[in-house]
């Protein structure tokens, strides 16, 4: 399945991501200590005996890695007694000497070992296709008129991130592949692109990643081959088991359950809203890597969060406590503005075309509108319709036109809204092939371009003037966009 997919911004990622080094000892101990590997293979109804075969094979592959680590070299002693044992096997078995003639017996004689070459590029007799090697050159290369897309995927067991390049060739038509992949220790649920710079710089080119886990990944998306996060919010310390008593210690500020929702702050660039199934939403800064505060004003798991794109201080938290509230994050003493809704939120979304209104989609297939001016005195929903047969999972607004909403359900569709004057009106819909949708996600580059992820986990875009009554609705906006008016 897709759980969640992110548009990174134009020109924002390297031309050419550099490849990531092999841990060493220490890193790969490190990532022992931390307990991940643990934590994904335990099962809150194994049996004893598959824990312990699960533990055996982890130990197993551990060794893999650390023998690897230590015969290439990129490993200094280890202080891990079990991993000592295994550096001074290998040395026992002296691999770095086995391909050393003993006695100057040769085995096969000297005319032979000219026949090998270190690589094919040396070796003279082996035909060398140009083309060929210009061609993967060409695949790895990022142009800056490319789309790229992150989605957060799940398949036989395996949670890795996918970067998608989306390219338009200038005939229209258009190619889309997966350029690489980042495998993710745990199921992913939501994501957010940043750009802060965490290594330095002006800018980055960064994922955050919400998970099963309590602890928040943030993945260097201009690194291929990487097996570590950049940097980690929160998270465990430690697991301890007692007979059938169990206790967990936490980072300081972490979540203790599940990570919903993620929002990046883009005025504030190291500002990253959170919120989980522990009902609490929390403000990080990523600079730092500590939670600069933690908001309580929520009674049940929080589903989804969203900065005001006018007024970057306001956050909106959604809830399954059938509520929504508004907080400013320079007044966090005041209770906020609460808004009831019918059932559980599933998304919302600021308006980017106007800084007072907001929508929301809820569980029981209903879409919700209000005006935060009328908080205090009125606060109804500006409209409310019945967009989907199932809850409504995704939403997404068109920066490019203005009132064009588009919402993504487990009905297995994705429909289009024209919201103006608060009374919406279906303008287009589609069934993707995604099975039931749980994330859509218009780009800012490319407005016409919806990205759309479900059960099925097959990303799919969909362009909007492919649809006829889409593209003579919004035509004039595609004109402007493709001929901008001369200053």
């Amino acid at each position: 399945m897709i759980a969640a997919v992110s548009w990174v911004p134009k020109g924002a990622s390297k031309s050419v991501p550099i490849v990531a080094e092999l841990p060493s000892k220490e890193e790969i101990e490190e990532i022992l200590k931390s307990g991940v590997i643990e934590r994904r293979e335990e099962s809150e109804n194994a049996e004893d005996d598959e824990e312990m075969e699960v533990e055996a094979l982890k130990q197993d592959e551990v060794a893999h890695a650390l023998a690897a680590a230590n015969a290439l070299g990129m490993a200094s002693k280890s202080t891990n007694p079990e991993t000592e044992g295994i550096a001074d096997a290998l040395k026992e078995l002296d691999m770095d000497g086995y391909d050393e003639e003993d006695d100057g017996v040769e085995l096969f004689g000297s005319g032979l070992g000219n026949l090998y070459y270190p690589s094919n590029a040396a070796d003279p007799y082996l035909k060398k296709d140009d083309d060929d090697d210009s061609e993967e050159e060409e695949d790895t290369i990022i142009k800056p008129e490319d789309s790229v897309i992150v989605c957060a995927r799940n398949e036989d067991d395996v949670s890795h991130l996918e970067v998608w390049i989306l390219e338009t060739e200038r005939d229209g038509d258009s190619n889309m592949y997966v350029h690489h992949d980042i495998i993710i220790p745990a199921f992913p649920l939501c994501t957010a692109w940043l750009d802060c710079p965490l290594k330095g710089g002006e800018k980055g080119n960064f994922i955050a990643v919400g998970s099963m886990e309590p602890a928040i990944e943030i993945w260097d998306l201009d690194i291929m081959d990487e097996v570590q996060p950049s940097l980690v919010l929160g998270g465990i310390v430690e697991k301890k088991k007692k007979g059938k008593k169990k206790s967990i210690k936490y980072e300081t500020g972490s979540h203790t359950d599940s990570v919903l929702g993620l929002a990046w702050n883009k005025e504030y660039r190291n500002i990253l809203a959170s919120c989980s199934a522990d009902n609490l939403v929390k403000i990080w800064d990523v600079t730092t890597g500590k939670c600069n505060l933690t908001m309580e004003h929520h009674t049940d798991k929080v589903q989804a969060v969203a900065w005001n794109h006018f007024s970057p201080q306001v956050l909106l938290s959604g809830s399954f406590d059938h509520s929504v509230v508004m907080k400013d994050g320079r007044i966090p003493s005041h209770s906020g503005f609460k808004w009831s809704v019918a059932a559980d939120v599933e998304s919302l979304a600021w308006d980017p075309h106007t800084e007072h209104s907001f929508v929301v989609s809820l569980e029981n297939g209903m879409v919700t509108g209000f005006d935060i001016r009328t908080a205090s005195s009125d606060p109804k929903p500006s409209f409310t319709v019945h967009a989907h047969d199932k809850a409504v999972c995704a939403i997404s607004y068109n920066s490019l036109v203005p009132n064009l909403l588009a919402t993504g359900s487990m009905d297995k569709t994705v429909k289009l809204w024209d919201l103006t004057n608060n009374k919406p009106s279906c303008v287009g819909s589609q069934n993707p092939k995604a099975g039931a949708v749980f994330c859509i996600s218009f780009s800012e580059d490319a407005p016409f371009s919806l990205a759309m992820g479900g059960s099925k986990g097959k990303l799919e875009i969909w362009d909007l003037l492919s649809d006829a009554g889409v593209a003579g609705r919004y035509g004039k906006y595609a004109n402007e966009l493709r001929h901008p008016p001369q200053s």
